[in-house]
């Protein structure tokens, strides 16, 4: 089951703790009998997470998947949330590679004329008391 969805034995038993995976009948031997349907949640539940869902919200789309055309809404809420997530995400990385670059262009002087303007441009942002 494992290979087949893609993840290893300790993902599976994770997902169980945590709900999104029901636990499993055992064979004869104790060994966990997963179904089908199993390794299509576990393969549901790699792809939304690639999409940037959370945990929480896959199980939450786990429960609207069975719900039939009225979850659309709901889903297409939880999906325009995450969109407006990224392009947040998006524009702060894009704000810390402009800041990295400019940082990384001030290195220019003789090593015996400088100082790290990273580290201490980092260093400024560090709480009192901590050094690096």
């Amino acid at each position: 089951m494992a290979a087949q969805a893609g993840v290893n034995t300790e993902t599976l038993r994770y997902y169980e703790r945590r709900g999104l995976l029901p636990e499993p009948d055992r064979t004869v031997s104790g060994y966990r009998a997963y179904t089908s349907a199993a390794v299509r949640t576990v393969r549901f539940i790699k792809r939304a997470q690639r999409l940037g869902f959370t945990l929480d919200e896959i199980a939450e789309l786990l429960h609207l998947a069975d719900g039939g055309p009225d979850s659309c809404d709901s889903v297409r809420s939880m999906a325009g949330a995450r969109v407006a997530d990224l392009e947040r995400r998006i524009v702060e990385l894009q704000a810390m590679r402009d800041a990295l670059g400019r940082l990384a262009g001030t290195c220019d002087k003789p090593r015996e004329q400088r100082e790290c303007p990273i580290l201490h441009a980092i260093a400024l942002d560090a709480p009192p008391g901590e050094t690096l």
